[in-house]
Formats: structure tokens, C-alpha cells, sequence
């Protein structure tokens, strides 16, 4: 099995707010590449809400990259690839929202309309309710819930379990 699993955190409601990605690489059923950073949400604007779900800053996003700066990282590990997320809809709106902001094509990345979702595959399952920390906890998977490299590695393995 060949896929990108993603997650995203946001800094306000804002879809284009991104202020973390966790990218994981997965080649013929491996854990092949790990990839994360904080990213300075525009005007480095926080909701405290936001705040609380994920721990993240605006001290600790002052110094960050802006999305543009590391687009090519996440260009190049998403690219014509599987994309998989636990709540694409979600994450696919964060990444086309903060693309669509720094005037960044979407279309150049040749991904799918929809992505492939965890969180509707193990509702499907019968998984009640289907939220990732509760998905990890029934299959023995670790997670540091709203920490987007253990997100995205979390959602890699429960893909993969599919």
C-alpha cells in the first residue's frame, strides 16, 4: 500500500489558519518518511479555542515559515499521491483554503476530489463514536491527540489496518 497521510491544526476557524502540518509517507505498507513544522497562520491570529485543542502558540508560531515558505515540502511528499486524513473534508479544505490565500495552484498538486478518510471508514466499521483518539485506543495505537505528526502517523496506521 502506497499513500500520504496528512493532518492539519488551525489557528482560529479560519481554514486557511493553518498552523501545523504532520505529513507520513507510507511505501508498500511502510512508514517511510515523517515530516513536520509549525507554520505562521496569517497575522499570526490565534482564537483561544484553538489554542486549547492543540497547545500551539502564537509565541511559538512568531519565528515559523509562512505556508509559501514550505509549500515545496509538502508539494513534493503530496504530489499524484493517495491522500488519506481522519476527517479529509477537513483537511483537504485547510490545505485548498491556505493555497487559495498565498495564491498557490491546488490543482498543480494532481490529487483527488476526495480523499480517502479513516474517520468514515471505521464509522463504517461500526466504531461509535469513530473520533481518532477513540479509532487508536481500540486498536492499540499511540497518540498525542492534536499533535498533527502523531495525528497523521495515527491516521497512516489506522489506514493501513483498514
Amino acid at each position: 500500500m502506497n499513500f500520504t497521510a496528512i493532518d492539519f491544526e488551525t489557528a482560529t476557524g479560519a481554514r486557511n489558519s493553518a498552523c501545523a502540518v504532520g505529513i507520513v509517507t507510507v511505501e508498500n505498507s511502510q512508514i517511510t518518511d515523517k515530516y513536520y513544522t509549525l507554520i505562521q497562520p496569517p497575522e499570526n491570529a490565534y482564537f483561544w479555542r484553538n489554542i486549547n485543542v492543540h497547545g500551539i502558540t502564537p509565541k511559538e508560531t512568531e519565528d515559523a515559515p509562512i505556508f509559501p515558505d514550505i509549500y515545496f515540502e509538502i508539494k513534493k511528499r503530496l504530489e499524484g499521491r493517495i491522500i488519506v486524513a481522519h476527517n479529509e473534508a477537513f483537511d483537504r479544505g485547510v490545505l485548498s483554503h491556505t493555497m487559495s490565500y498565498y495564491s498557490l495552484d491546488y490543482d498543480e498538486l494532481l490529487l483527488s476530489p476526495r480523499w480517502e478518510c479513516t474517520l468514515k471508514i471505521y464509522r463504517q466499521k461500526g466504531y461509535k463514536p469513530a473520533n481518532l483518539a477513540t479509532c487508536c485506543q481500540r486498536n492499540n495505537i499511540a497518540l498525542n491527540h492534536h499533535e498533527a505528526l502523531s495525528d497523521a502517523e495515527a491516521c497512516a496506521k489506522l489506514y493501513l489496518l483498514k
